[in-house]
This record gives structure tokens, sequence and C-alpha cells, in this order.
């Protein structure tokens, strides 16, 4: 369900991501195509969300921090369609617009450790369980997404993987570990292999 404004402004975004990041991806076959879908994966730089918009053709309604709903950039994230989330609380209201964007046939992108991971003592972060939790409510699959590299201009140092979707039980606890856990594990290889090369 694409609105008019991001129509228009996709294009522009994809047009000058490329050119000035030219990001490396695989596995964008992993990616469904005419169905609703969650995108989840770690969060690196404030550049992840754009990457995901230039790249994935369908409008993604991306969880943002509300602070992104004031000032100069509140019309932009509002015609964006993103969700506002207060990330000091369980922010309850977040995940119920979520939860009716996906029962509407709407594709929600969301970072599960709720903050850009700036520490690194591990590759990510603790999960918030709201991913799983959405996916589950609505029996909506979750397209995980692991981001390598840094984002140097004209560099082609940043890399996008999509992930085999995955089908979420009732097990919400267990699954939300099993997500972290793919995503770390597909994070420790890159930066292995990374360092080999």
């Amino acid at each position: 369900m694409n609105n008019m404004f991001y129509r228009i402004v996709r294009p522009i975004v994809k047009g000058l991501f490329f050119l000035l990041f030219r990001p490396k991806i695989t596995g964008k076959e992993n990616i469904p195509s005419n169905e609703n879908y969650v995108l989840a994966g770690n969060h690196t730089k404030w550049l992840d969300p754009i990457m995901l918009v230039a790249i994935v053709k369908d409008q993604i309604h991306f969880l943002a921090k509300d602070s992104l709903f004031k000032g100069i950039t509140k019309p932009i994230v509002k015609a964006l369609g993103a969700i506002p989330v207060n990330r000091k609380i369980h922010d309850h209201q977040a995940l119920e617009s979520a939860i009716i964007a996906l029962n509407k046939g709407m594709v929600i992108g969301i970072f599960p450790e709720g903050t850009i991971n700036r520490e690194k003592k591990e590759p990510t972060l603790p999960f918030k369980i709201g991913a799983v939790k959405m996916a589950q409510v609505t029996n909506t699959k979750i397209v995980p997404f692991v981001i390598t590299g840094k984002y140097k201009l004209f560099a082609s140092t940043i890399t996008i993987e999509f992930l085999k979707p995955r089908t979420i039980s009732d097990n919400l606890g267990l699954e939300n570990e099993k997500l972290r856990d793919e995503i770390n594990k597909k994070l420790e290889e890159k930066n292995e292999c990374s360092q080999s090369n």
C-alpha cells in the first residue's frame, strides 16, 4: 500500500543512495512478493533505514523513535508512514499500530535492538520482543537482515544480506533468541571472513 509521497520520494532516495554508497546486496530473493512481512535486523547507523528504502520495492513502515515526530523531521517521517515508538517504556501503542498495519497487508521494518549498537561488546544488543510478537500475532513471516561494513562515499563497503523468511511459533522468548542468534552468527561469520582477507 504505497502512498503518493513514498512513490515519488523512493526513486530519488534509491538513486542517490546507490550513487553515494554502492551497497552490496545478497539474498534479495528471500524478500516475499505480494504479501506482508516484517523486516528485522541489526542497527549500525542512522543510514540503515534509508538503505532498506532504497533496496526494497515495498513501502516499509518503520518503527521510529518518537523524537523524530517533532520539529522539521515530523512531516517527513509521517509522510513515509513511520510508526512512533517511545523507547523509554514498553510501548504497547506502537506494537498495536504495527499489528494493525500488518493486518492491512503492509510491510513493517524494525531494528529489534531498539537503538544503534555503539558498544560492540557483542555483535548485537539484546533484542526486544516486539518483532517476533507482531509477526506471531498476525501470522506474518519475519525476514531477517544483516548489515555489515561501513558507509563510505563511493567505496562500496556497506553490505546487506537478507536471510530466509522465518515463521514464528508461540514461544516468543525462544523465537526472539533464535532470531538474534541467527543474526549474530551471520555477523560473526562475516567478521571472520573480513579479517582473513
